[in-house]
């Protein structure tokens, strides 16, 4: 079946999105192309609300049948009905879904022409892909819902839905094909404009959102082992998974740190942090541990691990871990590729040594934060692993490479303006990164206006906290951290030269949106 639009609109309901897979793997067969679904229709006009919205409209030769979806746990107790999600909460419902498919049905005929609605079938259904068994009831026809046990064999589902509705109307025929293509046009008309990137670019957020819950699933396998080794490239979520393995080891009672390299990274976890955890420094953690009131930490986690990947690191944290390095509790996230020159310490020494007190190792292979432009950019120029895409598709890589530095700075001139004027960014969405202090950047040649609107961050501010300004950072100290749109400037055309290429690795992979650089 044709869906419109071809993915999710808008909605963090996994229901929704599996009944989407089922609707668009449905009625496949070549005599069957004549259906389509639209998903989350705005109703402007409903029977008794103000506004309404549909789940899915299904439309086809047969009719046109409105499906209300709810996920998680249904109940009804004394006529009340509620919905309990997969995080325990329980939301009321102002009345059944089957009245709410009703009452959209009937605010759906509102908007259509009498041409259409006096010879097409309409009907409604409500489909609990997440409950098994809802019990026959008066209040509703059974063949106009689908429950667990229908999902699994949805599309069969579907053919006794709408049997179910033609046989209630006999008298309305089959809609053509040029009915239908009417019909269409009238729900969601198809037309041609020019959609900002920052639209696409939002929607692209939506979706790290959604992954980032799927990759949590693998902290359960680093909390239930004592010692782990969880690698993966910029971009797999570890600063992420980090903190929830934090959340989790600091509810249990344990006094656990979280050390990292960069200040900057710092004070990010630090704002993001559980009650109880201790974000520290590498070198600092004695400090944090005496402060603490403690001789040794009860179980340690390393964020970009790679940074202090040097025997001297690792035996000032096996003094500050109870059980050492050997018998502790730890888990070390870090990059597996190669940094080199920007900061830190990395030996290849150190690493064999983590190994040979045989952690449990977890590969990170879904990348949760570029879209899948950035991503094979990255991968094309730099042949570097930061995992598969998980983020989808997003908006193009834009590239200009200019001859001199009079030319690179007209062009960031141009890129910001365009940016911000033309694809309707805001100023906060944006970080131009360079190897370079900002004295000594392009950005700082910049006409006086444009220049103003840019602050220099720093640890403080990493995450550029003023919405109203363009961030500015070196890379070096941006390592870690990300932004909607990363402008990268100050380099020549990415390649495979060293320290370059960790200067482009880094960079580049701190997009997660759009990724903009200025080449000279």
């Amino acid at each position: 079946m044709r869906m419109i639009p071809g993915e999710p609109l808008h909605t963090v309901s996994r229901a929704e999105m599996r009944v989407f897979d089922q609707l668009r793997a449905a009625f496949s067969k070549p005599d069957q192309n004549g259906w389509f679904a639209l998903h989350s229709l705005n109703l402007p006009r409903h029977e008794y609300k103000r506004f309404g919205e549909i789940d899915f409209v299904v439309c086809g030769p047969d009719g046109l049948f409105v499906l209300e979806i709810k996920g998680g746990r249904v109940s009804c107790h004394d006529g009340i009905w509620e919905t309990t999600n997969r995080y325990g909460e329980t939301e009321r419902l102002r009345e059944s879904p089957f009245k709410q498919a009703e009452g959209a049905l009937h605010g759906l005929r509102r908007k259509l022409p009498s041409s259409l609605y006096n010879v097409i079938v309409v009907g409604y259904g409500v489909v609990t892909p997440d409950v098994n068994l809802l019990p026959d009831s008066a209040e509703w026809d059974r063949a106009v819902l689908a429950d667990g046990r229908d999902f699994r064999q949805f599309e069969k589902w579907l053919e006794r839905f709408i049997k179910h509705w033609r046989v209630k109307d006999p008298r309305k025929s089959v809609v053509t094909p040029s009915q239908l293509k009417v019909l269409q046009q009238h729900l969601r008309p198809d037309f041609e404009a020019v959609v900002p990137l920052h639209v696409s670019a939002h929607e692209i957020e939506l979706r790290i959102a959604r992954l980032t819950e799927d990759q949590l699933r693998l902290i359960d396998v680093v909390e239930a082992n004592p010692r782990v080794i969880c690698s993966g490239g910029a971009g797999t979520g570890k600063t992420m998974l980090a903190l929830e393995l934090a959340k989790r080891w600091c509810a249990s009672g344990m006094k656990t740190a979280l050390a990292c390299h960069s200040p900057w990274l710092k004070r990010f976890i630090e704002r993001n942090a559980v009650p109880g955890l201790i974000v520290s420094l590498a070198e600092s953690l004695h400090v944090a541990a005496k402060r603490a009131g403690i001789e040794r930490f009860d179980a340690l986690i390393v964020d970009e691990g790679q940074d202090i990947l040097n025997m001297d690191a690792l035996a000032h944290l096996d003094s500050c871990l109870q059980g050492g390095i050997s018998e502790g509790r730890w888990c070390f996230f870090h990059d597996t590729n190669n940094q080199s020159g920007l900061c830190g310490s990395y030996v290849p020494d150190a690493y064999e040594y983590l190994e040979s007190i045989c952690p449990v190792r977890i590969p990170l292979k879904t990348n949760c934060r570029n879209s899948l432009q950035i991503l094979q950019r990255i991968q094309g120029d730099l042949d570097a692993d930061v995992g598969n895409s998980g983020v989808g598709d997003g908006p193009a890589v834009r590239e200009v490479c200019v001859a001199d530095i009079d030319s690179a700075i007209q062009a960031l001139e141009k890129e910001l303006h365009d940016l911000v004027d033309v694809e309707g960014f805001s100023h906060g969405d944006i970080v131009v990164l360079s190897p370079l202090p900002f004295v000594q950047s392009w950005a700082s040649s910049l006409s006086e206006n444009l220049r103003d609107s840019i602050s220099v961050l720093d640890d403080a501010s990493p995450r550029n906290m003023n919405r109203h300004t363009i961030g500015f950072a070196r890379i070096r100290d941006f390592k870690g951290l990300e932004s909607e749109v990363v402008v990268l400037v100050d380099l020549p055309k990415p390649g495979h030269n060293e320290p370059l290429r960790s200067l482009h690795y880094v960079g580049m992979s701190r997009a997660r949106a759009l990724l903009s650089m200025v080449c000279c």
